[in-house]
């Protein structure tokens, strides 16, 4: 029994299956509390954990499927290239503005990334780790690597600056009286990446394509800033 066990698990198709199964489970949750807490990602992320543990199932069985699911983080991104085109003459209006929220994100988030770690006295390397903590995965873990630092940190980082800012998102729109569509949308897109973008997507087509501009914008000056900072 054991041994089929062992088998099952170890197989890639027991990866992708925990990943669909768990993350469905995480969107039915939250389409019946109707709550931003209960983000889909984040009860993906404590019920696959969970499985891991109870079961003792090694994390290497487990990452022969999540890299497959992995993979398609590129492709995904890239799909949000749809929506923008969508909303290309709004980009074309407001290029000035939209550009220069993204550089006030980056800017905010790197620089404080970086006076918080050197008031902490942490090393290099854990400094180079967090920074590109506000862009999407692929981009944060090309530059963490560059720059010497430690890729699960920063891919973690990434994942809990992610779903902090979809959480957050609806309540602080409210909170600051955000109206217009494009502030909202840029804002979710230059601080949370990928899964502030499917957020804002949940808002409105206007503010996905506007975090979906975003969030190519601010992966590009994350990689210029992060020349001065690494």
């Amino acid at each position: 029994m054991s041994e089929i066990f062992d088998q099952i698990t170890s197989s890639p198709m027991f990866g992708v299956a925990l990943c669909i199964v768990t993350f469905a489970a995480g969107v039915a949750l939250n389409k019946k509390l109707r709550s931003p807490i209960v983000n889909p990602l984040l009860i993906a992320i404590g019920l696959t954990i969970a499985v891991l543990e109870v079961f003792r199932i090694p994390l290497e069985n487990f990452d022969k499927g999540g890299d497959v699911v992995s993979m398609f983080l590129g492709p995904a991104t890239a799909a949000l290239a749809l929506s923008i085109y969508r909303q290309l003459e709004l980009l074309k209006k407001n290029f000035l503005p939209i550009f220069l929220g993204c550089l006030a994100g980056c800017v905010t988030s790197m620089g404080s990334v970086y006076l918080l770690c050197r008031l902490f006295g942490l090393d290099d390397s854990l400094t180079a780790s967090l920074l590109p903590k506000s862009v999407t995965t692929p981009i944060a873990m090309e530059l963490s690597e560059q720059a010497g630092g430690v890729v699960p940190i920063t891919v973690a980082m990434v994942v809990v600056t992610g779903i902090l800012g979809a959480v957050a998102a609806p309540l602080l729109i409210r909170v600051f009286h955000v109206k217009n569509p494009i502030a909202a949308g840029v804002g979710l897109g230059a601080a949370s990446h990928a899964v502030g973008t499917s957020k804002a997507i949940e808002l409105g087509e206007v503010q996905g394509a506007m975090s979906g501009i975003s969030l190519s914008i601010s992966g590009i000056l994350t990689v210029l800033l992060s020349l001065f900072l690494t």
